[in-house]
């Protein structure tokens, strides 16, 4: 999470892509270059341990003007962790 969060400030769109779960993964990904990402906060996880195939994380991340509550689903693929897809959730 920590990591997409990062490529998001980034604007690595190829890593987003890369750890993007390959059944939920768009084509494409732009991403907008006039947003200032000021922070993340994991709020909650679930399973996602070396024992797990599954987990969840609650986070929050913020920008200047507005914030991202979410929470997120990864599964292994290949042994590395990728995002599969999220719930927005209300603040």
């Amino acid at each position: 999470m920590r990591s997409r969060y990062s490529a998001f400030v980034k604007r690595d769109a190829g890593y987003l892509l890369r750890t993007w779960h390959p059944r939920t993964r768009p084509e494409r990904l732009e991403l907008d270059a006039g947003t200032r990402w000021t922070g993340l906060a994991i709020l909650a996880a679930e399973a996602g341990s070396a024992f797990h195939d599954a987990g969840t994380v609650t986070f929050r991340a913020s920008w200047r003007g507005g914030s991202l509550h979410e929470r997120s689903r990864f599964e292994r693929v290949g042994g590395a962790w990728v995002y599969v897809d999220g719930d927005f959730l209300d603040d």
